[in-house]
């Protein structure tokens, strides 16, 4: 914990009279962009799998929730020890078959225990009981792809979900079909539904999978990413190739990434 403290007093000297210029003049709302940043360099960190790398993100993202806390604190909204005093206290409470006498035998056990805590906390803090919401709120900010996720997988908890993952891919060839008719049509509205609906199938066919559609994919695009370094090579200073050589250049970009996950076992 030493280390914790020597973070804050080193966020706590830049935004002291004296301090740096930058972090002194920063509010709440103009770091928002850096807190979003530095959460997706996180995650990226993860897919890359490099725990240093992890671990540098990391350190980026706590400055920046230590500078919100500051800030908080110089308006006299809350303090870090808030922060970390509130969240140890929510995480024993929906937590009673860790911390008290509940039982929870496996994780949809502990998923439903927690709703029903957090409802009853609601309660007790005069919140309106909301009619029943399957979909629950989720933020604004999320990924599409994530939010497809998160909203497939409240629906099938009331059952609200196909037996398996054929039932999904079904569905998807059914949106594709719908997605082929908007085009023939040419109606522009058309195809953005149908384009959506179509994603949202896929989603659906990844959480039946087992797979997390944003992970995969990002991961998609940094494998597209690294194929075209080798396209880039062939062009040199060329504005444009044609589409037979595009091709040929990326799929050499490809038999080379094989090439090398095979030297790499």
């Amino acid at each position: 914990m030493e280390q914790i403290q020597r973070l804050k007093s080193i966020i706590d000297r830049l935004r002291s009279p004296g301090g740096c210029p930058w972090d002194l003049e920063q509010t709440r709302e103009s770091l928002r962009p850096f807190l979003l940043e530095e959460a997706h360099e996180v995650s990226e960190a993860i897919l890359h799998g490099d725990p240093q790398k992890v671990c540098e993100e990391l350190g980026d993202l706590l400055m920046n929730i230590f500078l919100q806390a500051r800030v908080a604190e110089e308006q006299k909204d809350f303090t870090l020890e808030k922060i970390a005093e509130e969240i140890s206290d929510k995480l024993i409470r929906r937590h009673p078959h860790v911390f008290g006498d509940a039982n929870a035998e496996n994780p949809d056990d502990v998923r439903k225990q927690w709703e029903r805590i957090k409802q009853e906390e609601k309660n007790a803090n005069g919140e309106a009981t909301e009619a029943r919401t399957t979909i629950r709120s989720l933020p604004a900010s999320l990924p599409a792809l994530s939010r497809a996720d998160r909203v497939g997988k409240m629906v099938a908890e009331v059952g609200f979900d196909w037996p398996d993952s054929a039932g999904a891919l079904a569905k998807v060839e059914e949106e594709r079909e719908e997605l082929a008719e908007a085009l023939a049509e040419g109606d522009a509205a058309a195809v953005e539904h149908e384009i959506g609906d179509l994603l949202f199938a896929v989603s659906s066919v990844a959480r039946k999978c087992g797979v997390d559609p944003e992970t995969a994919l990002n991961r998609a695009l940094s494998r597209f990413e690294d194929r075209f370094r080798t396209v880039d090579r062939h062009l040199g200073d060329r504005p444009h190739a044609s589409l037979e050589e595009l091709e040929e250049w990326y799929q050499q970009g490809k038999w080379d990434e094989g090439k090398g996950q095979e030297s790499q076992g």
